[in-house]
C-alpha cells in the first residue's frame, strides 16, 4: 500500500498554485507512472473523491483495477446551501485558523478519539497554508458536473459513506448502476475509517479480492 501526501498537504511541497482537482489528479497519475504501478486500486477520501473522478476523466480507468471513494461530495448538482456554509467557513478559517482547525478536526469523528491523536491531526491540518486551504475547499465545491468522468468509468467502484451523504450515494448509484458497491457507515463520521477501522479495512480487502484478475 502506498499513502500519498497530495501537493501542499502532509510532507509534500507547498507550491502556491496547482490546487485544482484536475492538477492534483495529474500528480497522482505522474506518481503511478513513476513507480510503475500495474493496475493499482486508487483510494480517495473527502476531496480526494472528486480528484479521482478527475483522474478517470483525464486518463480513463483501463490502467487501474478499481476505485474506492470514501465520503466525498459527489452531488447531482451544486447545492447552494453547501456552497453558502463552506463559503462562510472559509471566511472564518482565515480569521482564526487555529480555532477552525480544532472545530474541523473534532467534527470528523462520531466516536471519541484520544487527545494526542486529535492534536496530531490538527497539527497536520495546520501544515497546509491558509490561502491554500481556502483554494482547495473552493475548488472542491466548484465542480458540479461529474458526467464525463462517470461516462469513462468501467472498473468496479466502492463508495463508503456516512448517512449524511445518502443523497450523494443514491446519485452515484443512479449513474454507475452495477459498477458501484455502496457501503453505509451508520454509526460513524466523516473519518469513518478511524471511527470503525475494522469494518473499513474488511470492506476494502473484500473489494480488492473481488476485483477481476488482470
Amino acid at each position: 500500500m502506498i499513502a500519498v501526501d497530495p501537493r501542499s498537504q502532509g510532507e509534500s511541497d507547498k507550491p502556491t498554485s496547482g490546487h485544482l482537482p484536475e492538477t492534483r489528479a495529474r500528480d497522482y497519475k505522474e506518481l503511478v507512472d513513476q513507480l510503475g504501478l500495474k493496475q493499482p486500486v486508487l483510494v480517495g477520501w473527502s476531496m480526494g473523491c472528486g480528484e479521482l473522478l478527475s483522474y478517470v476523466d483525464q486518463f480513463g480507468d483501463d490502467e487501474v483495477s478499481g476505485l474506492v471513494l470514501v465520503d466525498g461530495l459527489i452531488p447531482a448538482k451544486q447545492n447552494p446551501e453547501v456552497v453558502s456554509v463552506l463559503s462562510q467557513w472559509t471566511h472564518q478559517l482565515q480569521q482564526d485558523r487555529q480555532k477552525e482547525a480544532d472545530v474541523f478536526v473534532r467534527a470528523m469523528f462520531k466516536k471519541p478519539q484520544p487527545a494526542n491523536y486529535i492534536q496530531r491531526v490538527e497539527h497536520a491540518t495546520l501544515e497546509v497554508p491558509t490561502d491554500t486551504a481556502v483554494a482547495l475547499l473552493y475548488n472542491m465545491i466548484s465542480v458540479a458536473d461529474f458526467s464525463s468522468a462517470f461516462a469513462r468509468i468501467n472498473r468496479p467502484v466502492l463508495f463508503a459513506y456516512e448517512p449524511a451523504l445518502q443523497a450523494n450515494a443514491d446519485f452515484v448509484k443512479a449513474k454507475l448502476g452495477g459498477k458501484v458497491r455502496l457501503e453505509r457507515f451508520d454509526e460513524d463520521g466523516h473519518a469513518l475509517f478511524v471511527d470503525d477501522p475494522a469494518k473499513f479495512n474488511r470492506l476494502v480487502e473484500e473489494f480488492v479480492e473481488s476485483l477481476p484478475k488482470q
